[in-house]
This record gives structure tokens, sequence and C-alpha cells, in this order.
């Protein structure tokens, strides 16, 4: 069984089709977001990580799959790379990280209360998922940009000496078609 399909099943068998979230369920979001990565170039490890983001919940979306503190099941799913990545993002208290992420490379982590120093290899596929799950919600919730544009336009500028250039052309695009 390939990774792929046995996250799949790891979605299936934990609820995600049958939990809500913009744009339908939580398992079309993630299944959504694998995509967009995908078509953007991301490597194999930050699709998965897509594709299983939310499995610890995450600080924008409480439900969670399984508890952050088993991170096991989930690693011999997906691997132990992109599981770190999955975690990552679970783990990432927002409202002290984001703001200064491209600048400290830090993301503070809200289940443990430490920070966590990302290497260069970590820092990039972080902060691309971290915009490409905002870019999906963005596209199945319009209201969210209106309300919050001017909040995105700044984090995403402030992250772009980190992001990824396919990353930062969708961007583009998905901001420009909102203006």
């Amino acid at each position: 069984m390939s990774f792929d399909s046995a996250a799949r099943d790891f979605l299936r068998d934990h609820g995600a089709a049958s939990i809500e979230h913009p744009g339908g369920t939580l398992c079309s979001h993630l299944c959504r977001v694998e995509q967009r990565l995908a078509d953007l170039g991301a490597g194999h490890d930050v699709q998965l990580a897509g594709l299983t983001h939310a499995a610890y919940g995450t600080d924008g979306f409480a439900t969670s799959l399984l508890a952050w503190s088993d991170r096991e099941p989930l690693r011999s799913v997906i691997g132990e790379d992109a599981e770190a990545l999955v975690y990552l993002y679970g783990a990432c208290d927002r409202k002290n990280t984001w703001p200064t992420l491209a600048g400290t490379a830090t993301v503070h982590d809200r289940f443990t209360g430490q920070p966590q120093r990302l290497t260069a290899s970590q820092l990039v596929p972080f902060v691309d998922l971290s915009i490409v799950n905002e870019l999906d919600v963005i596209d199945h919730n319009p209201a969210l940009l209106e309300r919050h544009g001017a909040y995105f336009s700044d984090l995403f500028t402030r992250w772009a000496p980190v992001t990824s250039p396919s990353v930062t052309d969708e961007i583009r695009h998905v901001l420009a078609g909102r203006a």
C-alpha cells in the first residue's frame, strides 16, 4: 500500500469525511491542499503533510483526528519527515509565530509552550503549507478575505523571502482574483 492510499485510509478511519470545513468537509479540504501543493511542485513529503496537516488540530481549527502526543500512528502512515511537518503545523501558535517567522525561523509550540527553530529545509515547506492552507480556505470562504485581506497581504509579504516562487505566484493569482 502506498503512503498516499494509506493516508487517505487514515483520514477515512479517523472521520475526516464527516467533519465540516469551509468548502465541504475536512477531508475534501485536506485533499485540495495536497493537490494544490502537488500542482505547485512541492515534494512528496510536503504533499503528504498537506493531506494530513490537520491531524492534530491547528491553531485555527481545533478539531483533531488524534492526540498530538500520540504521533506514531500518523508517522507510520506518512513517514517521519511528513509527520514532523504535520506536527509543526498543528503545534504552531500562530499569534506568536506568524508575524516574525521569516526573520526568526521559529515556531512557538502551542502544545508544549516551547519554541522550535526550523532548519532551512523545514522553513520553506512550513511556510508553503501554511499559505496553501489559507488560500484554500479563502477560496471557499471569500468573506474571510474581505474581513482579513490586509492581514493576509501583509503576512504573505513578510513571508515572501521564505516562500517558494510557485507559491508566491499562487498568492498573486488568488489575491488578484479577489481585488
